[in-house]
């Protein structure tokens, strides 16, 4: 019937929303890497003065002081009228999370302490990797081929930054030989971190998010006393206040992130973290002599475009499922 006849749309409408829409996109791509880069800027800058403290302090005594202080300032939920968001139906899986986190920031602390700011940034571009080989094994979710490809793309870039491109055998024997325990803690705390993400992932099913990030920072402080406790020495008042720096900055640098990928895709803006690996190379060269090898540059390349593709790969998953979904919904309601 006439009466129910839709009115057809105009093309030129068609096109100035579709003008719009890019354009926000663009400003949304721009804005999102203006806030990665400005975040790894200020994660290599927090690593540098972590580096610094750690000449004096433990490397656990660091990261329990750090996460105190995280801790401190949600603390006030655990005590205010928001305390009813932190129930949970999984301490469990809370505290698992919060003491496999925990081993992972012990690890990094200690491989800070112990090699070049750039190559701990290069080997941490490794944990996406690990996590999709999780969410495989953990997740069941399917991993197709491209992805593989990625996966081993990405593992074969760490072994690019651990041995240098080495020219003949007896080289990579010598390089193999001269790994020490801060390449191996680093490697170690990556597949760490991506399995707390894994746990994260399934914690959103049932938990709210002012929950996961209250119960993370409590359960890794406490994870962290320990160790500390073990080779406590108090800090000087310069030190509190460099450890107090770190945290704000920390929590600076990951909301810089969370503004990022709020503002575009994660598989747009990866590429941009690249730049922490410039920046941590900067400041190791300037502030702690260091000289970074052409392998870390190479393989930090080659684990950032995995990183990358692992990512679009992601994004493209999340906006099939969405359509799908509209489709379902669509013809529910049709």
């Amino acid at each position: 019937m006439a009466g129910h006849d839709h009115p057809k749309p105009v093309p030129h409408l068609e096109a100035e929303e579709a003008a719009i829409a890019d354009e926000r996109r663009r400003r949304g791509v721009m804005v999102g890497m203006g806030y990665l880069v400005l975040s790894g800027l200020i994660f290599a800058t927090f690593t540098a003065i972590i580096r610094s403290l750690s000449s004096d302090l433990h490397p656990a005594e660091t990261a329990f002081i750090r996460y105190l202080f995280g801790f401190l300032l949600v603390l006030p939920l655990f005590m205010g009228r928001r305390r009813d968001e932190l129930k949970t139906k999984r301490p469990v899986l809370h505290i698992s999370r919060g003491l496999i986190h925990g081993c992972g920031v012990l690890l990094w602390f200690y491989a800070i302490s112990k090699i070049q700011l750039a190559e701990v940034t290069a080997l941490a571009f490794t944990s996406p990797v690990w996590a999709t080989i999780g969410a495989f094994l953990v997740l069941r979710e399917q991993i197709h081929f491209r992805r593989i490809v990625a996966v081993f793309l990405g593992l074969l870039g760490a072994m690019i930054v651990l041995f240098n491109l080495p020219t003949s055998f007896e080289e990579l024997s010598q390089n193999f030989s001269a790994l020490g325990l801060g390449q191996v803690a680093i490697l170690v705390s990556a597949p760490l971190f991506a399995c707390s993400k894994i746990m994260t992932k399934r914690l959103t099913e049932t938990e709210n998010t002012t929950a996961i990030v209250a119960w993370l920072s409590l359960t890794v402080t406490f994870a962290l006393a320990v160790p500390a406790m073990l080779v406590w020495r108090w800090p000087t008042m310069e030190e509190w206040f460099w450890l107090a720096i770190v945290a704000g900055l920390a929590t600076t640098a990951h909301i810089c992130m969370t503004r990022a990928w709020r503002a575009a895709d994660i598989s747009v803006t990866q590429p941009a973290e690249f730049l922490q690996l410039v920046w941590a190379s900067l400041i190791g060269i300037y502030m702690f002599g260091e000289t970074p090898t052409i392998g870390i540059w190479i393989g930090g390349a080659v684990i950032v475009g995995s990183a990358t593709y692992i990512a679009h790969r992601e994004a493209a998953t999340r906006r099939q499922g969405r359509a799908r979904a509209a489709v379902a919904t669509g013809a529910n309601t049709a």
